[in-house]
């Protein structure tokens, strides 16, 4: 954090000393949780239910599925209390809770899951944000109330089991020893498959997706490639994961699923970084959210937010709203904090604050595309330290895993195509206030991506510290201020290009770049309205440019 800090000194020297930094900052008007729902809290009663009375052996090789799930349903039956996993190596099949059990994983014990797929069974739940057969999650409860995970003990989903891998991903030695292991090879020796209904799986379009007509049998033959998430919860009220290390989840690892009142606190997850589909936390379509004092170390996005996938998220309809994350630490991860793809269903009143990125590909990922539909809107961000960021510091995408339309090319004017008609299929981002953001070191510090025919809208940028090889990008972007933006650029790049886009509001800006490198590059005939105040950018470098049919008419220096 002094790095950080000593960062947002250098950027500019002394005048930036007088700018707020991260954790001093006063929140804006329009920047508070406090009228949010209380998360409310499960409680249970003090009977406990050893595992180990209803027959559980710690020696690592009995399958403890039967005296666990026994212990569980005793608990519950008596009117809920403790289930305790004591200290030891308890080998088990999936475990379902039910209400008002906790169960609590002493600190040293290890509840792992079997690699032996024919204990997981086929079931019908959702994935990805539509309704799916997959093999059935290692822990899970559906319908429940009053019911939490808790303790210092460490949950392991034996996901190197499930999942297949890449040579390239592996270490000679790694590949060597997956390979003695089992399973079997591609042909041209580049893939591993844990076996043949994972290979199978794998060249199968659309793999596991419920179909009409289809029952569980008709999976049978890529039952293997049909990961589970390591914990799903499914419409729940008063949910608690407290403590807990949960690790190496076949795929994402916690999924709370139109859930009513979770809390996220002091858990650490960690998946390697070579875990396809490894994500941290999804939260999808649920209700009075807080997430706090946690740290993610995963093969995918490490919080996410989603509702849904296309037409079904949108027939859900459920938005996940009233969401709290806060003092929380991301290593490895797609992205730090993340809002979709999957958010057809809606996101709103979202609140992030006091958190830290390190080392991920993206720090604030905020991604969608045509078809999604789903507004995601009322999100405010706060105080965030970022280091190492491999790609975009703060990154909005209309058009994820879909291409985008080619960038103009240089002086040659381009009349904007018809655009398409605005459906409920058509998503949207707006309303968006992020504000004390220091990073150091990223490809590129902001990037917005919006349709031409709805554009990344209404977002406000309030005191960024940015150290980059790129400094921003904006492309169909609408009403956007970005005020306080204090820029170093490492790379030849203009500071910041603009691309059809306009309502733009620049104050504040202070940029230490590379000489000779433009300010502003403007392209695109729908390129209007951006307005600069108070930019300092070194003596003598050109001001802007103006490319493909953009008129030197829509930069405007007000100071």
């Amino acid at each position: 954090m002094r790095q950080l800090l000593a960062l947002r000194m250098a950027l500019t020297g002394a005048a930036l000393a007088l700018l707020p930094v991260p954790g001093a900052a006063q929140a804006p008007a329009a920047y508070s949780w406090a009228s949010l729902p209380p998360v409310r809290q499960p409680g249970f009663r003090a009977d406990t239910f050893n595992i180990s009375t209803f027959g559980a052996r710690p020696d690592g090789r009995t399958l403890n599925t039967a005296s666990i799930n026994q212990a569980i349903a005793a608990c519950s039956s008596q009117g809920g209390g403790v289930v305790l996993v004591p200290g030891g190596l308890w080998l088990t099949g999936p475990i379902e809770l039910k209400s008002n059990v906790n169960l609590h994983l002493a600190r040293a014990a290890v509840l792992e899951f079997t690699a032996d797929f024919d204990q997981y069974p086929l079931v019908l739940g959702s994935y990805e944000g539509l309704p799916a057969y997959r093999n059935q999650s290692p822990l899970s409860g559906t319908n429940l109330e009053n019911v939490a995970i808790t303790g210092r003990g460490i949950v392991d989903g034996n996901g190197d089991a499930w999942r297949m891998v890449g040579r390239d991903r592996l270490t000679e030695n790694e590949w060597k020893k997956k390979v003695a292991a089992g399973g079997l090879v591609s042909d041209d020796g580049r893939m591993w498959y844990p076996s043949e209904k994972t290979r199978l799986g794998s060249k199968t379009p659309n793999a596991g997706n419920l179909a009409p007509g289809k029952t569980a049998s008709d999976y049978a033959a890529i039952k293997d490639y049909l990961r589970p998430n390591l914990l799903v919860f499914n419409n729940c009220r008063k949910v608690l994961l407290e403590g807990v290390t949960f690790q190496n989840s076949p795929a994402w690892c916690l999924h709370p699923l139109l859930c009513q009142d979770l809390t996220v606190r002091n858990v650490l997850v960690r998946n390697p970084d070579y875990a396809q589909n490894g994500d941290g936390i999804d939260v999808e379509s649920c209700r009075n959210v807080l997430i706090e004092g946690s740290t993610f170390d995963v093969g995918d996005d490490g919080i996410c937010i989603k509702s849904g996938k296309d037409a079904e998220g949108r027939k859900r309809g459920v938005p996940t709203e009233n969401v709290i994350v806060r003092r929380n630490v991301v290593y490895h991860a797609h992205g730090g904090f993340v809002i979709g793809s999957e958010m057809s269903g809606g996101a709103r009143n979202i609140f992030v604050e006091d958190c830290s990125f390190m080392g991920s590909d993206n720090g604030l990922r905020f991604k969608t595309a045509r078809g999604r539909g789903g507004i995601v809107e009322n999100i405010f961000v706060r105080n965030i330290a970022m280091k190492d960021i491999v790609h975009d510091a703060i990154l909005f995408d209309m058009y994820y895993f879909t291409k985008p339309p080619a960038k103009l090319a240089d002086g040659q004017p381009a009349a904007p195509d018809p655009l398409p008609a605005v459906t409920e299929a058509t998503p949207q981002f707006r309303n968006f206030t992020i504000s004390h953001i220091t990073c150091d070191g990223a490809e590129r510090g902001v990037f917005m991506r919006g349709l031409p025919e709805m554009n990344v809208r209404q977002i406000k940028l309030d005191d960024l510290v940015l150290r980059t090889t790129k400094g921003v990008e904006l492309v169909e972007a609408q009403d956007i201020q970005l005020t306080n933006l204090q820029l170093q650029t490492l790379g030849t790049a203009p500071v910041v290009a603009v691309e059809n886009s306009h309502g733009l509001r620049f104050e504040g800006l202070t940029a230490v770049a590379p000489a000779g490198q433009p300010l502003f590059s403007v392209s695109g005939p729908r390129a209007a309205d951006i307005r600069v105040g108070r930019a300092e950018a070194g003596a003598g470098r050109p001001q802007a440019e103006f490319k493909a049919g953009a008129s030197p008419k829509s930069l405007k220096y007000t100071n």
